[in-house]
């Protein structure tokens, strides 16, 4: 009967389904926001129970075979618009990944992590790596049976790095690493032996309910649809959407160190902003969805550090700061708060770290998870595992494991694969930002001027409206006229830190 019905019914049909689905899944991350915001303690139970009925439903739903037969239907018509064939063929992609998970495995995961997220929180309040660990074991074996539903060619651990960013494996990885470490070792062992600078003007007395105020005074200079959106406090801070026109983020306050909040709310603004700008009209449909996780990252870490930590950022926002705090900021420089704000120095935290130490935290959580998977490792070893790699790669020792192997809530949420993507993101963002700056040659004025929308519009451009049509690789060649390649980051980490730390003297002026 299908045959006879026109193309654009079928698809109509088609967008309908993933529409409704879409309702549900996004239905599901609202309960998941207020669990990590509102939801009072003893709602647990009932809370992991609907969020795991919510997603089995949508799983159920999205892998049955009426599905399935109606993208193949419709990938046999030859008067598709191309919009229409890379919608099909994304979420034939999708299907035949989906299909492969039976719905009691994903009501079975939903429920545990649901679970798992809770007991990590209370972890890591009480300090206690013992309290999570046995959910962190169960979590454990249900990704590996998960990669083992999925299918992986060379290592379990493909299959679900795959998940958040399509194509790339372990060995690819592997690689890209062990040659970014030396060369990352390299200029921190110059810096080390630079005079450090003073960051003494970050950590004074600032009071929460003024730092609340300026960062909602930001978000909105900085470009935040405050009409779609709005910011949150939470544990750990973190982006969430149920659409392009309600897409909400988290924060954190510490009174004694005003860079706590700042640039965490700047790196949930990046993420924010990508969202906001994804087509509305494809709403439930790939291309209304993110590339990847590490093109997302790329705009969290751009708007983080390429232009929250710029000096240009600094000139425009410092006055701003001074009347919030006008006592601790009297007589302060731009070039002060710059310099403050990129200070390098190994540190415990992974979100409070510069953004060349920042490389190894990732890949300290990379090489953990991947053993994890792979079995060489036990989840009753984490810790001492944890804490030598943070002895071997940043030269620090972990007091205590809310500062160390419990700092991030990814492996409560059975995230396993995600933790590449930041370095992924950082890379790309450094190439991004390398073209946002040709394309606008007086990039740095306009920030200086508070001119953002500027950077947003390019984003928008060249980003963000393509949704999920191009893989990384293949939008980073787009923008960029070539794929990833770390040594833009390392240019340009050499060409910042050296006005920073001052290690090579010719052309230095702040």
């Amino acid at each position: 009967m299908d045959q006879l019905l026109t193309t654009s019914t079928l698809y109509e049909k088609y967008k309908n389904c993933l529409q409704e689905i879409a309702d549900i899944r996004y239905a599901t991350a609202l309960l998941q926001w207020d669990q990590e915001t509102y939801m009072p303690a003893g709602s647990l139970a009932t809370r992991s129970r609907q969020i795991a009925t919510l997603s089995e439903l949508a799983h159920t739903k999205f892998t049955d075979a009426s599905v399935g037969e109606l993208l193949k239907a419709l990938l046999e018509r030859t008067d598709l618009t191309e919009e229409q064939r890379s919608n099909l063929e994304l979420s034939n992609y999708d299907y035949n990944q989906q299909v492969r998970l039976p719905a009691a495995f994903v009501r079975e995961l939903s429920e545990t992590v649901s679970q798992a997220f809770n007991h990590w929180a209370d972890a890591r309040h009480q300090n206690r790596f013992s309290i999570f660990s046995p959910w962190l074991k169960k979590l454990t074996a249900l990704k590996r049976k998960e990669a083992d539903y999925l299918g992986a060619s060379a290592h379990p651990y493909d299959a679900l790095l795959n998940q958040y960013e399509r194509g790339c494996t372990s060995a690819q990885l592997d690689q890209l690493f062990s040659g970014l470490k030396p060369e990352l070792a390299a200029l921190l062992s110059t810096i080390k032996g630079q005079q450090q600078v003073d960051d003494s003007i970050l950590f004074q007395p600032y009071p929460e309910d003024q730092q609340w105020a300026f960062s909602m005074d930001m978000l909105q200079r900085m470009g935040y649809d405050l009409q779609h959106g709005r910011q949150d406090k939470a544990a750990h801070p973190f982006t969430v959407n149920f659409s392009a026109e309600d897409v909400r983020i988290t924060t954190r306050i510490r009174e004694e160190d005003i860079s706590y909040m700042t640039w965490s709310t700047i790196h949930e603004l990046g993420h924010a902003l990508y969202e906001q700008g994804l087509p509305k009209e494809q709403y439930g449909l790939p291309l209304g969805e993110a590339a990847s996780l590490g093109i997302h990252e790329s705009q969290s870490r751009l708007w983080e550090n390429n232009v929250g930590r710029s000096l240009s950022w600094c000139r425009y926002f410092l006055p701003v700061l001074q009347t919030y705090f006008p006592a601790q900021l009297k007589d302060r420089t731009p070039e002060e708060l710059y310099r403050a704000i990129n200070k390098v120095q190994p540190s415990l935290i992974r979100t409070e770290a510069d953004e060349l130490t920042y490389h190894f935290h990732i890949i300290i959580r990379y090489e953990i998870e991947k053993a994890l998977i792979e079995g060489s490792l036990e989840v009753t070893d984490l810790p001492s595992a944890w804490n030598t790699k943070y002895a071997q790669y940043l030269g620090i020792e972990v007091p205590d494991d809310a500062r160390g192997c419990l700092q991030d809530v990814h492996w409560s949420h059975g995230s396993f694969g995600y933790f590449p993507t930041y370095s992924l993101g950082s890379l790309y963002a450094a190439q991004l930002s390398r073209s946002l700056e040709k394309a606008l040659p007086e990039f740095e004025k306009l920030l200086q001027e508070g001119q953002f929308d500027a950077v947003k519009d390019w984003l928008s451009i060249n980003i963000y409206i393509h949704g999920r049509k191009y893989t990384s690789e293949e939008l980073c060649k787009r923008v960029t006229g070539k794929g990833l390649d770390p040594a833009e980051f390392m240019q340009y980490a050499r060409d910042k830190y050296r006005f920073i730390y001052a290690y090579k003297q010719e052309g230095i002026v702040l």
